[in-house]
């Protein structure tokens, strides 16, 4: 399966003290850049309005003064110039989302991890900030809620009691320079499509296309890797969990390739993955050992409805072949009437303005080309098969194996069922490389386009068939190479036409 992109959103409750930690030479030790949409004084004045729109609105817990995203980039950026790259990432965000930003280009200690860390204000700069000027003395409690008197801050001595305020006539006593909050980075969608602007920005400048990143869909067919930070107790665990995982991809692969039905996948993924870990987790908590458990046992089921497709298939070509015999035998009747009838209307249909020919769709040229990967794909997944039919015999002969004197045998047979599933391994392994060779990023996503590419070929071979009955031409080939052809065609005209004036030429002089 192609990576994963990487894209984290925080939220910030101190943005001031954020900002000096990422921007701060002293404190990071691999600093390459930083970048302002803004002056600084802009974050201070936010800070400050969140926090005095978070007293007012009473509500618990802690002020949200900005939000952060944490954007991972493929190691091969590092060629690019850090200013400039960083200055490109942040103004795209601005440019989306018209919010002011500050960003900073980093790289771990261990130089492992490229990465962006991109701070974003929820709020704008109002156009003409509203500045409210006491025209009497105004009086504030404990709480900041504006009071009618002053008797109603005093104490029993007599004496403003501590927290409370007086603003005098005259000074300023509700200044407001932000907008509210914009309410959609607070939903779901935001960090999704943040995920797919950022992932669609970074393989426009990914030079090597088998290093294009992907957004892990959420619903998807495919189980999502974990990623392993540094010096995590967990590593092993996490790697153990995304072995896995693994398998139920190459499991996927197979199974897309073999004809199962995404909707069929889904449902073995909900029925044996996703319902029982919901509720072991609700019943005893998060076990590791029992997700491995789970997986295993849906890998199973999945390649037991991939075995009862590949059965079906057969079956269904051959019923598939005779009506579509049945419908050649009928549509030849039908032309036979039609025919008949043509002479009656030739007059009137010559009248009528000759139809234009059909065109071939971009999707519908690549229909070739992906027939050809398709095949490839179809055919190791043959040989997979295969290969999985031979290490089944070889564990039913291991289990056959009984007796105090067959140590040997046994150890060669589970040798070669080691290797054999080795080698299954790496060939599943294999599948999605084929795709990525093409610019894809799964077998998922190049079968989508295959089948489509399938259905507008084949729209188009029938729409051209019946231009060539209605106008009697042989259709005029078009796209890139067509032009090419004619083009070399046009050249050796002229070369031929070149030759021929010499000759006649060199006759010319000889008499």
């Amino acid at each position: 399966m192609a990576r994963n992109s990487f894209i984290q959103l925080t939220k910030l409750s101190n943005v001031k003290g954020r900002i000096t930690y990422i921007s701060s030479y002293a404190k990071q030790e691999n600093l390459y850049a930083v970048y302002e949409t803004t002056e600084r004084k802009f974050w201070r004045e936010l800070a400050k309005c969140n926090q005095e729109e978070f007293v007012k609105s009473g509500a618990e817990g802690k002020c949200i003064e900005a939000r952060e995203l944490i954007i991972a980039l493929p190691e091969s950026f590092t060629e690019y110039q850090p200013d400039r790259l960083l200055q490109l990432f942040t103004n795209h965000f601005k440019q989306n989302y018209g919010t002011e930003c500050i960003a900073a280009l980093h790289h771990n200690k261990r130089k492992t991890n490229y990465h962006i860390h991109l701070i974003f204000a929820e709020r704008k700069l109002l156009d003409e900030p509203i500045i409210k000027i006491a025209s009497r003395n105004m009086f504030y409690d404990e709480n900041g809620k504006h009071v009618r008197t002053k008797k109603e801050i005093l104490g029993e001595d007599g004496e403003i009691r501590e927290g409370c305020s007086i603003v005098k006539k005259g000074e300023v006593y509700e200044k407001k320079l932000f907008t509210a909050k914009d309410e959609r980075f607070k939903s779901n969608s935001f960090l999704d499509e943040v995920k797919h602007s950022y992932t669609d920005l970074i393989n426009i400048y990914v030079q090597d296309e088998s290093q294009k990143l992907q957004v892990f869909e959420r619903g998807s067919v495919y189980l999502a890797t974990k990623k392993i930070g540094k010096n995590n107790p967990k590593a092993q665990e996490i790697e153990e969990d995304n072995q896995k995982r693994r398998e139920w991809n190459r499991a996927v692969d197979m199974a897309l390739i073999s004809g199962v039905p995404e909707p069929k996948i889904m449902e073995v993924k909900r029925k044996e993955i996703t319902e029982p870990i919901r509720k072991s987790i609700a019943r005893r908590g998060n076990r590791p050992r029992l997700f491995s458990r789970v997986v295993t046992v849906a890998v199973e089921a999945l390649e037991f409805l991939i075995a009862s497709v590949l059965f079906k298939k057969p079956r269904e070509v051959l019923e598939q072949t005779s009506v579509a015999q049945a419908g050649r035998t009928k549509a030849e009747h039908q032309e036979h009437i039609a025919e008949n009838s043509m002479a009656a209307v030739k007059a009137t249909k010559e009248e009528k303005s000759e139809p234009e020919q059909p065109k071939m769709t971009r999707l519908a040229s690549k229909y070739p080309k992906l027939f050809k990967v398709n095949k490839e794909l179809e055919d190791q997944n043959g040989a997979i098969q295969q290969k999985q039919k031979q290490l089944s015999a070889k564990k039913k002969e291991l289990s056959e194996v009984t007796g105090w004197f067959k140590g040997r045998k046994k150890k060669e047979l589970q040798k070669e069922i080691d290797e054999l599933k080795s080698q299954i391994r790496d060939m599943k392994d294999y599948l999605p490389r084929i795709v990525q060779k093409i610019g894809y990023r799964s077998v998922q996503e190049f079968l989508k386009d295959f089948k489509a590419s399938q259905t507008e070929y084949s729209q188009y071979r029938t729409a051209i068939e019946k231009w060539k009955k209605e106008t009697g031409k042989e259709p005029v080939a078009h796209g890139i190479r067509a032009k090419l052809a004619e083009k070399k065609q046009e050249i050796q005209s002229e070369q031929k036409n070149k030759q021929h004036t010499r000759s006649q030429n060199k006759d010319r002089g000889a008499r």
